[in-house]
């Protein structure tokens, strides 16, 4: 098929795929590997290595069912899904030594038989089709064709907002200690309702809080500039943040895919957790919130590995029917080994109608950490005058520049009289520039110009012919005083350091007086 552009087929597509074919690989290696165990039993160590090929291939086939189910709970084929679960669960409990593997693999054949897509030509085609609105897809293809479409709307619409109803059963699962300043943080931080919401909840208790978020569409970044505290704008991929300097941080990513520094695709929302981790501090709290089927086994290592009291939450039962969401909350610790773990969370996911719902939280089930922090580095991707001015409000160096020493403060007066030259030099500066009170009250400015004169010689022999013609250009700074009195408006200037010409414009003896004051 030639394309003019690469076709991005869904992401729980794709999945389904790779469980399809790591599915067909184990109908073809598991009986062969039993067959070989039977044949090397008589060499221990041969049996042993052969054993354990065995289970490694077992377990890929274990895992393919659970990737499998998910992907099929997002394509909303459920009774597909739940009888993939239990599939996944009987083929688990397994016994490898098993004599005869012929009636695993006539289950596995027929379970591949039923899956909704099995051909990736097929998936790219019928994506081709919806993206082009054509008719090429064929009846065969129509079943397949609803549940891509399915789909490929849900990542059109991008993102979804979290509903405040549940924000508020989340906050009231939060402890805040006393005497904290509390820093709140959204990667995707959206028209930054969420964030706003929760700082207002915490302020209503007497509890100090400063919201950060980063937003990708410029539109909802200059909407959550009204009402968050700080918004980078540009991809979150690319900000500049401090480590370990926030509380909290909810997180709920878009979910889709998302290009890697090496060219690769990556799903959103596991790129944004895995990058986003750093930024809370040790015994800071998570708030992940994605789609269900989203928390897959890599997802759930993550999770495992980096955070402890971990617990999952669906939404409330209308919302949970709208986007399947579920919040998954624990708190940062050191990393550890999240192998185990990882998989009793999954177990948790795959039987979602047994996820207690947010309303259940406990109240104060989460303790904040009550250090204070200060988020010393706050930069979007993308220049932001309003966060450029917060940054340089706050820097010592700009702080420095602009501060306004005790020498420009009050009256300068020399230690010793000035010099012609040097009262060029103030007056051109500008330094004395202004009203002068006095008997004749006026205002001064001074300034120095650049002046070009040219002299022309003319060179003659004895004769007193006229050989050559030397021109000369000399610059000089040119001193002008200007000033306004009650009689007009009059000039002074000097000519590189010669007397100051006094151009005839009625002075008074008061004025005169002023003047050679000042030039003295």
């Amino acid at each position: 098929m030639s394309l003019s552009k690469p076709v991005e087929i869904p992401y729980a597509i794709k999945r389904l795929e790779e469980s399809a074919r790591i599915i067909k690989q184990s109908v073809n290696e598991l009986p062969a590997l039993r067959k070989r165990l039977d044949k090397n039993m008589a060499v221990k160590a041969n049996a042993r290595d052969i054993y354990n090929d065995l289970q490694n291939q077992h377990r890929r086939l274990v895992s393919a069912f659970d990737i499998a189910a998910l992907s099929l709970f997002e394509a909303e084929l459920d009774e597909l899904a739940n009888h993939t679960v239990k599939l996944g669960q009987s083929i688990s409990a397994f016994v490898l030594m098993t004599p005869d593997y012929s009636k695993l693999c006539e289950v596995l054949g027929g379970y591949l038989a039923s899956l909704p897509i099995t051909n990736p030509i097929e998936a790219e085609t019928i994506v081709d089709a919806l993206l082009n609105d054509t008719n090429t897809v064929n009846e065969r293809a129509t079943t397949n064709s609803r549940i891509i479409g399915r789909l490929m709307n849900r990542v059109r619409m991008g993102y979804y907002p979290t509903c405040t109803d549940n924000l508020e059963h989340i906050f009231r699962g939060l402890e805040f200690p006393e005497d904290t300043a509390f820093n709140l943080f959204d990667p995707c931080c959206g028209c930054g309702i969420a964030l706003r919401y929760l700082a207002e909840k915490a302020s209503e208790i007497g509890i100090e809080t400063k919201t950060f978020g980063i937003e990708l569409d410029t539109y909802r970044a200059e909407e959550a500039l009204t009402r968050i505290d700080r918004v980078g704008f540009g991809s979150y991929f690319y900000s500049r943040i401090s480590n370990e300097a926030f509380h909290a941080m909810l997180l709920n990513p878009p979910y889709m895919t998302v290009m890697t520094e090496g060219g690769n695709r990556a799903r959103s929302e596991k790129s944004f957790l895995v990058d986003s981790i750093n930024h809370l501090m040790m015994g800071g709290l998570l708030i992940y919130i994605i789609p269900y089927y989203r928390l897959t086994s890599d997802v759930a290592r993550v999770l495992c590995e980096n955070f402890s009291d971990i617990s999952i939450w669906k939404f409330t039962e209308s919302e949970f029917e709208k986007h399947k969401q579920i919040a998954v909350l624990g708190t940062r610790q050191k990393k550890i080994d999240g192998s185990k773990p990882a998989k009793e969370l999954l177990s948790q996911v795959l039987k979602a109608e047994t996820i207690p719902q947010l309303s259940d939280m406990q109240v104060g089930r989460y303790h904040l950490p009550s250090a204070n922090k200060e988020v010393v580095q706050f930069k979007g991707a993308v220049f932001n005058e309003t966060e450029l001015a917060n940054q340089l409000s706050r820097s010592k160096s700009f702080a420095r520049i602009f501060k306004r020493s005790k020498l420009d403060k009050g009256e300068k007066r020399p230690l010793l009289p000035l010099n012609i030259s040097q009262i060029g030099l103030v007056g051109g500066s500008g330094l004395i520039n202004g009203p002068v009170e006095c008997d004749t009250p006026h205002i001064i400015k001074g300034r120095i110009v650049k002046e070009k004169l040219i002299r022309v010689d003319e060179n003659t022999d004895t004769e007193g012919n006229l050989i050559s013609t030397t021109v000369t250009e000399t610059i000089s700074n040119k001193l002008i005083f200007n000033a306004l009195t009650s009689r007009g408006f009059i000039s002074f200037t000097d000519y590189g350091g010669g007397a100051m010409d006094e151009p005839d414009y009625g002075l008074s003896d008061a004025d005169d007086a002023h003047l050679g004051r000042f030039a003295s």
